[in-house]
C-alpha cells in the first residue's frame, strides 16, 4: 500500500472502521510511513479533542415517548385507509407518511432540544470562549488593574458602557479586559486573577437566553447573576462556591453606585 492509497483511508482506520485485510496493510504502512502515521495521529488529536470539548446532551425520556407516540399515529392512519385505495397508492401514501412523520420528528425533535438547551447553550458558549481565549493567549486586550483604564476602553467599542470594578482588596484583581462575542452579540469580558487562577467575567445588558445560576461544564464553573441593569457571567476553575460569590459581589457592587 502506498502513501496514497492509504491517505484517503487513515480516518476510517482511525475510527475502527476497517478490521479486515486492508486494515492490517494500512498498520504495516503506518509502521513504515511518518508522514501517514503524522496524519493518522492528526485524526486521534481531534477526535480526542472533539470528545473532550464538544458538548453531548441525553434526550429526555419524555422525547422518546412523544417519538413512540407519533410513530404509533402514523402507523394507525396507514392502517384505518381502505385496502384497495391503499394497494392502488402505495408509492404515494407511503412517501407522504414517512415525510409527515419525518417533518414532525424534526419538530418535536428541534422543538425539545431548544427548549431545554437554549439556556445551557450560553453556558456552554462562555466555557468555549473561555478556553480559546486562553489556548490562544489571548485572554487580555486592554491590561491594566485600572477600572477608569479598562471600562473607557470597553465602552468606545460597545454600545453601551459596563460596571467595572477591581476587588483586589477581597482576591480578586482585575487584571484587563477584551472584547468577545456571546449568545451572537459583541460583548465586554473582564478578566480577573484569583490565586493562580483567571476568571472571565462576561458583562452585557441583556442576554437573550440567561444561563441558570451556576452550571458546571468540561471542569469549568459558570455562574450568572444580576445587578445594575446587566447580566454577569463568570466562569473560571475555581470552586463553585467562589465563582458564584464572586459575580454575586460584582453585580450587586455595580448596583450599589
Amino acid at each position: 500500500m502506498n502513501c496514497n492509497e492509504a491517505g484517503t483511508l487513515v480516518a476510517c482506520y482511525a475510527d475502527g472502521e476497517i478490521v479486515t485485510l486492508q486494515g492490517r496493510s494500512i498498520e504495516r504502512h503506518l509502521r513504515g510511513c511518518a508522514a501517514c502515521t503524522a496524519k493518522h495521529q492528526a485524526v486521534l488529536e481531534l477526535r480526542a479533542r472533539i470528545n473532550a470539548e464538544v458538548p453531548y446532551f441525553t434526550a429526555p425520556p419524555a422525547l422518546r415517548e412523544r417519538v413512540r407516540a407519533l410513530l404509533v399515529n402514523a402507523n394507525d392512519v396507514a392502517a384505518a385507509r381502505p385496502r384497495p385505495q391503499q394497494d392502488r397508492w402505495r408509492w404515494l401514501t407511503g412517501g407522504a407518511l414517512a415525510g409527515c412523520a419525518a417533518t414532525m420528528l424534526a419538530w418535536v425533535v428541534g422543538t425539545a432540544v431548544i427548549d431545554r438547551h437554549a439556556n445551557e447553550d450560553v453556558a456552554v458558549e462562555a466555557v468555549t470562549t473561555h478556553v480559546r481565549a486562553t489556548l490562544n493567549n489571548h485572554l487580555i486586550e486592554i491590561a491594566s488593574s485600572d477600572q477608569h483604564t479598562v471600562k473607557p476602553w470597553l465602552s468606545a467599542r460597545l454600545d453601551y458602557s459596563p460596571p467595572v470594578q477591581d476587588l483586589a482588596s477581597e482576591g480578586f484583581a482585575l487584571i484587563g479586559g477584551r472584547l468577545d462575542t456571546l449568545d451572537k452579540q459583541r460583548v465586554a469580558t473582564l478578566v480577573y486573577r484569583y490565586r493562580l487562577h483567571t476568571i472571565d467575567v462576561f458583562v452585557r445588558p441583556e442576554f437573550a437566553h440567561a444561563p441558570s445560576a451556576l452550571r458546571t461544564l468540561r471542569g469549568f464553573n459558570v455562574a450568572h447573576a444580576t445587578g445594575s441593569g446587566m447580566d454577569w457571567l463568570a466562569v473560571s476553575d475555581v470552586s463553585a462556591d467562589v465563582i458564584t460569590a464572586f459575580v454575586q459581589r460584582l453585580a450587586s457592587e455595580a448596583a450599589s453606585r
